[in-house]
């Protein structure tokens, strides 16, 4: 979703990007004429299907494949196996249902003559402080990151799944702390596919649950987020799944700043 560009405008987008309003914005500055996304399981506020009351707005056709019967962040899996969960009334009005195959919505949105070209995304970037020598920075997408960005501890509104299961897209900085939010995890548990693939390049890395924040939100997953899962780095630095986003990120910050001056990390 965030790779499109004007080529997109007026065609019928199948993505693996969650529903939420963020991934909403990038599908409608590109002026596409309908899209289906992946649910991510709905979660806190139904988050990840936010998108569909918008474009419905503006009578443009959106649907979401569940994220139990495809891959979130893999367009190809969402639609092989992808099963339409929710659609909206322009959808509807053009034979959309729920328990459609994704190939079968995708055939049907291709009558919409709807386009909406929304306005391009502003950068959702927010300061969330500075703990024991981290900076913590919260996006509303991994998009957003930026050189800046290593070495802080980043808060991510994004799925903590792989993109195009593609290890080298789990971050494209050196973070040294990443969190998530985990979309529901999924069939293949493919909501939380960046964790290792961040282990092995030695980012601590860590998923809120769905259900305590919400998708493509960065400052909901500071607020209210709750670890769901984390990886071995994390798990190494004391971090633990039950802990809020707030003090993972502070065990993290302290664990790190213990490693700087020799003296190990912490398990808390």
């Amino acid at each position: 979703m965030t790779t499109l560009g004007d080529q997109f405008a007026g065609v019928v987008l199948v993505t693996g990007s969650h529903g939420g309003a963020i991934a909403g914005r990038f599908a409608s500055a590109a002026g596409v004429a309908g899209v289906i996304f992946n649910d991510a399981g709905g979660g806190f506020d139904d988050a990840g299907i936010a998108s569909l009351a918008m474009f419905d707005r503006h009578y443009l056709p959106a649907a979401t494949v569940s994220h139990m019967s495809a891959r979130i962040g893999d367009a190809r899996d969402c639609f092989a196996r992808g099963i339409i969960s929710h659609a909206n009334r322009s959808a509807r009005n053009l034979g959309v249902a729920v328990g459609q195959p994704c190939p079968s919505a995708a055939a049907l949105l291709r009558a919409s003559r709807a386009q909406w070209h929304g306005a391009p995304i502003q950068e959702a970037r927010f300061a969330f402080g500075h703990i024991a020598g981290s900076d913590i920075w919260g996006l509303d997408s991994a998009a957003l990151a930026c050189p800046e960005d290593a070495g802080r501890i980043l808060i991510i509104g994004s799925h903590g799944g792989l993109p195009g299961r593609d290890a080298a897209r789990a971050l494209k900085v050196a973070a040294r702390v990443a969190i998530f939010n985990d979309a529901g995890v999924g069939i293949d548990d493919a909501g939380i596919a960046r964790l290792p693939a961040l282990d092995a390049r030695g980012i601590a890395a860590a998923t809120v649950d769905a259900w305590t924040a919400r998708i493509g939100d960065a400052r909901s997953v500071w607020r209210s987020g709750v670890i769901s899962h984390l990886n071995h780095t994390a798990m190494r630095m004391g971090g633990e799944a039950g802990q809020t986003a707030q003090d993972f990120a502070r065990i993290m910050a302290h664990s790190i700043e213990l490693t700087k001056a020799g003296r190990g990390v912490i398990h808390a």
